[in-house]
């Protein structure tokens, strides 16, 4: 075989060959993958739902925008029967340590917590992901956000009633920013 001539034209050939091809790949790989990571997230959601508000038959979605116009809380109205069991909002933070942060808050039909589920994080190891961790996120079970002065909850520093996380303060604000969103979101936009 005859060896090509190095030119413009010949190089601009094979680097269309060689994007093209990369191109088809990557659209494979994408079609491959588009429903099971949709299915995976979606039996992540429904796996916090069910932590987060253990006893239900039925949800029902509603998304709301927040005032902040940002990203939209899902709401999901959770019956169990005709009764409803509580809501279990998805909410999130962008004032995290590492950035965005999300949570799934259960909210029980009188307004108080029954659990908070961690969805994502990339809070710094040892530090900020201890927002995952029970000994942390129970001191929020059983709390009515409504029957806190300001209707906010707060980290003990800035003279609220949370227990940071040593040294990861600003992960333990932002959780509370988080839950404060989700009991806003559910007040505004819940069937409670």
């Amino acid at each position: 075989m005859a060896k090509k001539e190095s030119n413009f034209k010949n190089m601009t050939i094979a680097l269309f060959v060689i994007t093209a091809v990369a191109g088809l790949a990557m659209a494979t790989v994408y079609s491959v993958t588009k429903e099971p990571i949709a299915a995976s997230q979606k039996a992540k959601i429904n796996n916090a739902i069910k932590l987060v508000i253990p006893e239900f038959d039925s949800i029902s979605d509603t998304v709301v925008m927040p005032e902040d116009g940002k990203d939209s809380i899902r709401i999901h109205h959770l019956l169990k029967g005709t009764e409803n069991s509580g809501n279990a909002v998805e909410t999130y933070t962008d004032k995290g340590f590492a950035g965005r942060f999300t949570l799934m808050v259960g909210f029980m039909p009188d307004g108080s917590i029954s659990n908070i589920e961690v969805l994502e994080h990339k809070e710094t190891p040892g530090l900020g992901t201890k927002i995952a961790a029970p000994r942390f996120k129970d001191q929020f079970k059983g709390l009515k956000i409504a029957d806190i002065p300001g209707e906010k909850l707060k980290v003990k520093k800035d003279g609220g009633t949370v227990d940071a996380i040593t040294a990861a303060t600003i992960s333990s604000r932002a959780f509370c920013d988080a839950v404060n969103r989700a009991y806003a979101t559910d007040k505004k936009g819940g069937k409670q």
